[in-house]
C-alpha cells in the first residue's frame, strides 16, 4: 500500500516523510481544496525530501474549465517544476459540460513526461465516470485520485470498486478525500494499493496519525 501525503508545507511535507509516507503531493491553500504551490517552497522540498514529491498544478479555486492563459501558465509550471527535478504531476482540464478536456489535458501529459501523472479530483464531478476513466486510460495516465465522486471516499466506495475493476491495472485508481486509519481495511478490501490524504487531526500529530494507518496496514496483511 502506497501512502500518498497531501502537503500544502515544506514542514508538512517533512513531518509526513518522517511518519513513513511514501509520496508527496506538493500544494498550497488546502482550504480551497490545493493550489499550485510556490517556486521557493516548492524547490525546498524537492531539495531536502527523500520520497517523491508530486506538484499540484491547479492556477486558480473553483472550476476545471481554463482560458488559454491560464492554461499556457500551467504548461509553464510544468516545466519549471520539473527543472526543479519533482517526480510527477497532479493536473487535469475539463470542458463546460464537465467531460473531461482530452485535448489539452493530453498537452499536459505530454509535456510532463518522463514524470508521472495524476489526473486529479476534476475526475470527481465529470457527468459518466466509467467513460472517462477508458478516456484516461487512453491518455497513458498513471493514475486518478477520486472520492468515488462523493465528499468522502468511503461514501464513494461501491463506484471506487468498480473502477479499481474496470481499470484492471491498467491505471491506478487511488481513493482521496476522509481515508482514515479506523476505514483503511475498506479500501484495501476493494483492491486498492495507493491512498491519499493529508492526515491531520485537531489533536494529533501528522506523523501520529500516519503512524495509526501503518499499524492498520501492518495488521490487516499479518492476517492474509
Amino acid at each position: 500500500m502506497i501512502i500518498e501525503v497531501c502537503a500544502n508545507s515544506y514542514e508538512s511535507a517533512i513531518n509526513a516523510e518522517q511518519g513513513g509516507a511514501d509520496r508527496i503531493e506538493l500544494c498550497k491553500d488546502l482550504h480551497l481544496d490545493g493550489l499550485t504551490p510556490a517556486y521557493e517552497i516548492a524547490k525546498k522540498t524537492i531539495d531536502e525530501l527523500k520520497i517523491p514529491v508530486f506538484i499540484l498544478i491547479r492556477p486558480r479555486e473553483g472550476d476545471f474549465n481554463y482560458s488559454n492563459e491560464e492554461f499556457e501558465l500551467m504548461k509553464a509550471d510544468i516545466v519549471k517544476f520539473k527543472e526543479m527535478g519533482c517526480k510527477g504531476i497532479v493536473s487535469g482540464i475539463l470542458n463546460e459540460d464537465k467531460t473531461i478536456d482530452l485535448k489539452r489535458t493530453k498537452e499536459l501529459v505530454e509535456l510532463s513526461r518522463p514524470l508521472e501523472f495524476t489526473f486529479h479530483r476534476a475526475f470527481d464531478i465529470v457527468p459518466n465516470p466509467i467513460k472517462e476513466i477508458e478516456n484516461l486510460i487512453e491518455l497513458g495516465i498513471d493514475r486518478v485520485l477520486t472520492s468515488g465522486q462523493e465528499d468522502s471516499a468511503i461514501d464513494g466506495i461501491k463506484l471506487l470498486e468498480k473502477l479499481i475493476k474496470i481499470a484492471a491495472n491498467r491505471i491506478t485508481i487511488m481513493p482521496g478525500s476522509g481515508v482514515k486509519s479506523i476505514n483503511i481495511k475498506e479500501f484495501i478490501a476493494i483492491g486498492a494499493n495507493e491512498i491519499h490524504g493529508s492526515f491531520s487531526k485537531n489533536n494529533k500529530t501528522q506523523i501520529e496519525v500516519l503512524e495509526e494507518i501503518f499499524y492498520t496496514i501492518i495488521s490487516k496483511f499479518n492476517k492474509v
